[in-house]
Protein backbone atom coordinates (compact mmCIF):
# COMPACT_ATOMS: atom_id res chain seq x y z
CA UNK A 1 0.00 0.00 0.00
CA UNK A 2 1.60 3.44 -1.07
CA UNK A 3 0.66 6.22 1.41
CA UNK A 4 -0.05 9.63 -0.13
CA UNK A 5 1.89 12.53 2.25
CA UNK A 6 -0.54 14.86 1.44
CA UNK A 7 -3.39 16.22 -0.51
CA UNK A 8 -2.38 18.59 -3.59
CA UNK A 9 -5.96 19.39 -5.00
CA UNK A 10 -9.39 18.92 -4.32
CA UNK A 11 -11.75 19.01 -6.96
CA UNK A 12 -15.58 18.49 -6.81
CA UNK A 13 -18.13 18.52 -9.76
CA UNK A 14 -21.00 19.66 -8.06
CA UNK A 15 -21.65 21.13 -4.59
CA UNK A 16 -25.32 20.73 -4.62
CA UNK A 17 -27.69 19.58 -7.56
CA UNK A 18 -25.42 20.47 -10.16
CA UNK A 19 -24.41 23.48 -9.23
CA UNK A 20 -20.66 24.94 -8.43
CA UNK A 21 -17.50 23.21 -9.50
CA UNK A 22 -15.40 23.20 -7.02
CA UNK A 23 -11.78 23.09 -7.60
CA UNK A 24 -9.29 23.76 -4.24
CA UNK A 25 -5.86 23.64 -4.46
CA UNK A 26 -3.84 22.98 -1.09
CA UNK A 27 -1.31 23.97 1.27
CA UNK A 28 1.64 21.54 2.16
CA UNK A 29 0.82 22.46 5.69
CA UNK A 30 -2.17 24.48 6.81
CA UNK A 31 -5.75 25.33 4.63
CA UNK A 32 -8.39 26.73 6.19
CA UNK A 33 -12.04 27.06 4.71
CA UNK A 34 -13.57 30.02 5.90
CA UNK A 35 -17.25 31.78 4.39
CA UNK A 36 -20.90 32.74 5.38
CA UNK A 37 -23.24 30.19 6.90
CA UNK A 38 -24.60 27.66 4.42
CA UNK A 39 -21.95 28.56 1.61
CA UNK A 40 -21.03 25.04 2.07
CA UNK A 41 -17.99 24.49 3.97
CA UNK A 42 -18.62 21.82 5.62
CA UNK A 43 -20.08 20.38 2.61
CA UNK A 44 -16.52 20.11 0.91
CA UNK A 45 -15.25 18.25 3.90
CA UNK A 46 -18.31 16.16 4.22
CA UNK A 47 -17.80 15.30 0.24
CA UNK A 48 -14.21 14.30 0.48
CA UNK A 49 -14.52 12.30 3.88
CA UNK A 50 -17.24 10.12 2.18
CA UNK A 51 -15.50 9.48 -0.22
CA UNK A 52 -12.29 7.59 1.42
CA UNK A 53 -13.17 4.20 2.93
CA UNK A 54 -12.31 3.75 6.52
CA UNK A 55 -8.80 2.43 5.66
CA UNK A 56 -8.71 5.78 3.29
CA UNK A 57 -8.47 3.92 0.06
CA UNK A 58 -9.10 6.17 -2.73
CA UNK A 59 -9.65 6.49 -6.03
CA UNK A 60 -12.17 3.32 -6.00
CA UNK A 61 -14.05 4.65 -2.54
CA UNK A 62 -14.40 7.78 -4.38
CA UNK A 63 -17.99 9.24 -4.72
CA UNK A 64 -18.90 9.90 -8.27
CA UNK A 65 -17.47 13.71 -8.78
CA UNK A 66 -15.22 14.03 -6.00
CA UNK A 67 -11.32 14.16 -7.24
CA UNK A 68 -8.45 13.58 -4.98
CA UNK A 69 -4.73 14.68 -6.25
CA UNK A 70 -1.95 13.60 -3.80
CA UNK A 71 1.62 13.21 -3.47
CA UNK A 72 3.30 11.10 -5.08
CA UNK A 73 1.03 11.22 -7.57
CA UNK A 74 0.72 7.06 -7.68
CA UNK A 75 -0.33 6.79 -4.12
CA UNK A 76 -3.31 5.06 -3.58
CA UNK A 77 -4.13 4.73 0.33
CA UNK A 78 -4.20 8.14 2.60
CA UNK A 79 -4.18 8.39 6.35
CA UNK A 80 -6.45 11.06 7.85
CA UNK A 81 -8.43 11.52 11.20
CA UNK A 82 -11.69 13.67 11.23
CA UNK A 83 -12.64 15.91 14.60
CA UNK A 84 -15.60 17.51 14.89
CA UNK A 85 -16.87 20.14 16.90
CA UNK A 86 -19.90 19.46 19.02
CA UNK A 87 -20.38 17.95 22.03
CA UNK A 88 -23.87 15.90 21.35
CA UNK A 89 -25.57 13.61 23.94
CA UNK A 90 -24.89 10.12 22.82
CA UNK A 91 -28.13 9.24 21.80
CA UNK A 92 -27.90 5.14 22.25
CA UNK A 93 -26.91 4.56 25.75
CA UNK A 94 -27.35 1.22 25.79
CA UNK A 95 -25.36 0.50 22.60
CA UNK A 96 -22.32 2.54 24.58
CA UNK A 97 -23.37 0.20 27.53
CA UNK A 98 -22.77 -3.62 25.93
CA UNK A 99 -18.94 -2.28 25.60
CA UNK A 100 -18.59 -1.78 28.83
CA UNK A 101 -20.79 -2.60 31.77
CA UNK A 102 -18.55 0.20 33.91
CA UNK A 103 -18.53 2.93 31.28
CA UNK A 104 -21.36 5.04 32.87
CA UNK A 105 -19.68 8.10 32.58
CA UNK A 106 -19.99 8.02 28.81
CA UNK A 107 -22.80 10.42 27.79
CA UNK A 108 -21.85 12.79 25.03
CA UNK A 109 -19.65 12.04 21.65
CA UNK A 110 -16.89 13.27 22.69
CA UNK A 111 -16.35 11.14 25.47
CA UNK A 112 -16.87 8.38 23.31
CA UNK A 113 -14.20 9.39 21.34
CA UNK A 114 -12.06 9.86 23.91
CA UNK A 115 -13.15 6.25 25.11
CA UNK A 116 -11.93 4.80 21.74
CA UNK A 117 -9.15 7.42 21.36
CA UNK A 118 -7.79 5.65 25.20
CA UNK A 119 -7.28 2.14 23.37
CA UNK A 120 -5.06 3.76 20.35
CA UNK A 121 -2.88 5.33 23.38
CA UNK A 122 -2.61 2.09 25.41
CA UNK A 123 -1.39 0.61 21.60
CA UNK A 124 1.08 3.61 20.68
CA UNK A 125 2.60 3.53 24.03
CA UNK A 126 3.93 -0.36 23.63
CA UNK A 127 4.53 0.14 19.92
CA UNK A 128 7.61 3.07 21.09
CA UNK A 129 8.20 1.06 23.25
CA UNK A 130 8.92 -1.69 21.94
CA UNK A 131 10.86 0.82 19.51
CA UNK A 132 12.93 1.94 22.46
CA UNK A 133 14.01 -1.28 23.75
CA UNK A 134 15.26 -2.50 20.27
CA UNK A 135 17.13 1.00 20.29
CA UNK A 136 18.71 0.19 23.41
CA UNK A 137 19.58 -3.18 22.11
CA UNK A 138 21.40 -2.52 19.41
CA UNK A 139 24.25 -1.73 20.48
CA UNK A 140 24.84 1.47 18.69
CA UNK A 141 26.65 4.48 20.00
CA UNK A 142 23.88 6.69 20.27
CA UNK A 143 21.40 4.57 21.07
CA UNK A 144 20.25 6.34 24.56
CA UNK A 145 19.71 9.10 22.08
CA UNK A 146 17.66 7.42 19.59
CA UNK A 147 15.53 6.38 22.43
CA UNK A 148 14.94 9.69 24.16
CA UNK A 149 14.19 10.95 20.90
CA UNK A 150 11.27 7.99 20.12
CA UNK A 151 9.66 8.86 23.54
CA UNK A 152 9.74 12.76 23.18
CA UNK A 153 6.74 13.72 20.92
CA UNK A 154 4.43 11.65 24.34
CA UNK A 155 6.50 14.14 26.73
CA UNK A 156 5.83 16.76 24.41
CA UNK A 157 2.02 15.90 24.55
CA UNK A 158 1.86 15.65 28.30
CA UNK A 159 3.70 19.00 28.37
CA UNK A 160 1.39 20.75 26.43
CA UNK A 161 -1.69 19.29 28.31
CA UNK A 162 -0.01 20.12 31.15
CA UNK A 163 0.32 23.78 30.12
CA UNK A 164 -2.88 24.30 28.86
CA UNK A 165 -4.69 22.63 31.79
CA UNK A 166 -2.25 25.03 34.19
CA UNK A 167 -4.98 27.50 35.48
CA UNK A 168 -7.49 24.91 36.73
CA UNK A 169 -4.63 22.77 38.31
CA UNK A 170 -5.12 19.73 36.08
CA UNK A 171 -1.89 17.93 35.17
CA UNK A 172 -1.69 14.23 33.57
CA UNK A 173 -0.48 11.40 35.97
CA UNK A 174 2.92 10.63 33.93
CA UNK A 175 2.67 7.23 35.77
CA UNK A 176 -0.56 5.55 34.45
CA UNK A 177 -1.02 4.08 31.19
CA UNK A 178 -4.26 5.49 30.19
CA UNK A 179 -4.73 9.08 30.44
CA UNK A 180 -5.67 10.31 34.16
CA UNK A 181 -5.45 13.67 35.61
CA UNK A 182 -4.61 14.61 39.14
CA UNK A 183 -6.31 17.82 40.38
CA UNK A 184 -5.34 19.55 44.49
CA UNK A 185 -4.84 15.78 44.83
CA UNK A 186 -8.08 13.99 43.31
CA UNK A 187 -7.74 11.69 40.39
CA UNK A 188 -9.83 12.70 37.70
CA UNK A 189 -10.75 10.68 34.48
CA UNK A 190 -10.87 12.27 30.85
CA UNK A 191 -14.81 12.09 31.38
CA UNK A 192 -14.77 14.39 34.18
CA UNK A 193 -13.29 17.32 32.16
CA UNK A 194 -14.83 20.59 30.40
CA UNK A 195 -16.24 20.15 26.92
CA UNK A 196 -13.67 22.65 26.18
CA UNK A 197 -11.12 20.36 27.50
CA UNK A 198 -12.44 17.65 26.18
CA UNK A 199 -12.36 19.12 22.98
CA UNK A 200 -8.34 19.97 23.14
CA UNK A 201 -7.68 16.27 24.51
CA UNK A 202 -9.54 15.16 21.46
CA UNK A 203 -7.50 16.81 18.97
CA UNK A 204 -3.75 16.53 20.27
CA UNK A 205 -4.32 12.66 21.15
CA UNK A 206 -6.13 12.05 17.81
CA UNK A 207 -2.86 13.64 16.58
CA UNK A 208 -0.31 11.98 19.17
CA UNK A 209 -1.00 8.82 18.21
CA UNK A 210 -0.69 8.99 14.72
CA UNK A 211 2.82 8.89 15.78
CA UNK A 212 4.54 12.24 13.52
CA UNK A 213 3.48 9.85 10.39
CA UNK A 214 2.09 12.41 7.31
CA UNK A 215 -1.50 11.94 7.13
CA UNK A 216 -4.47 14.14 6.98
CA UNK A 217 -6.17 16.21 9.61
CA UNK A 218 -9.60 17.39 8.41
CA UNK A 219 -11.56 19.28 11.56
CA UNK A 220 -15.12 21.57 10.84
CA UNK A 221 -15.18 23.94 13.12
CA UNK A 222 -13.28 22.79 15.95
CA UNK A 223 -13.05 25.50 17.79
CA UNK A 224 -16.37 25.91 18.99
CA UNK A 225 -15.97 24.76 22.52
CA UNK A 226 -12.40 26.18 22.99
CA UNK A 227 -11.62 29.45 24.76
CA UNK A 228 -9.88 31.76 22.62
CA UNK A 229 -6.54 31.72 23.51
CA UNK A 230 -6.56 27.90 22.59
CA UNK A 231 -8.26 28.95 19.53
CA UNK A 232 -5.22 31.17 18.93
CA UNK A 233 -2.83 28.08 19.78
CA UNK A 234 -5.12 25.43 18.13
CA UNK A 235 -2.41 24.80 14.70
CA UNK A 236 0.70 25.63 16.35
CA UNK A 237 -0.52 22.94 18.97
CA UNK A 238 -0.97 20.28 16.17
CA UNK A 239 2.01 21.33 14.15
CA UNK A 240 4.40 20.70 17.40
CA UNK A 241 2.94 17.64 18.01
CA UNK A 242 3.35 16.22 14.26
CA UNK A 243 5.37 18.94 11.50
CA UNK A 244 4.01 16.26 9.42
CA UNK A 245 0.57 16.39 9.23
CA UNK A 246 -1.86 18.34 6.65
CA UNK A 247 -4.62 20.15 8.22
CA UNK A 248 -7.88 20.82 6.50
CA UNK A 249 -10.31 22.77 8.34
CA UNK A 250 -13.33 25.02 8.40
CA UNK A 251 -13.96 27.80 10.74
CA UNK A 252 -16.35 30.95 11.45
CA UNK A 253 -13.23 32.23 14.33
CA UNK A 254 -10.71 34.68 13.29
CA UNK A 255 -8.75 33.63 16.82
CA UNK A 256 -7.58 30.63 14.21
CA UNK A 257 -5.83 32.36 12.16
CA UNK A 258 -4.42 35.04 14.68
CA UNK A 259 -0.85 33.45 15.20
CA UNK A 260 0.08 34.01 11.18
CA UNK A 261 -2.11 31.71 8.98
CA UNK A 262 -4.17 34.18 7.41
CA UNK A 263 -2.51 33.51 4.44
CA UNK A 264 -3.59 29.95 4.35
CA UNK A 265 -7.27 30.86 4.81
CA UNK A 266 -9.75 30.46 1.84
CA UNK A 267 -12.88 31.80 0.70
CA UNK A 268 -15.47 29.14 -0.72
CA UNK A 269 -16.29 31.62 -3.78
CA UNK A 270 -12.93 31.94 -4.26
CA UNK A 271 -12.57 28.19 -5.50
CA UNK A 272 -16.17 27.70 -7.01
CA UNK A 273 -16.62 28.12 -10.40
Amino acid sequence: MKYSEYIKQIEIDSLWSGRRHIVWNLDRKVNILSGINGVGKSTILNKVIRGLSAGGEFPSHMLKGVRLTVEPEDARWIRYDVIRSFDRPLLNLDAVGKLNTALTDLTTELDLQIFFLQRKYLDYQVNIGNRIIASLQSGEADAALQAQQISAPKTTFQNLIDDLFSQTGKKIVRTENEIRFSQIGETLTPYQLSSGEKQMLVILLTVLVEDQQPYVLFMDEPEVSLHIDWQQRLIDLILTLNPNVQIILTTHSPAVIMNGWADCVTEVSDITD
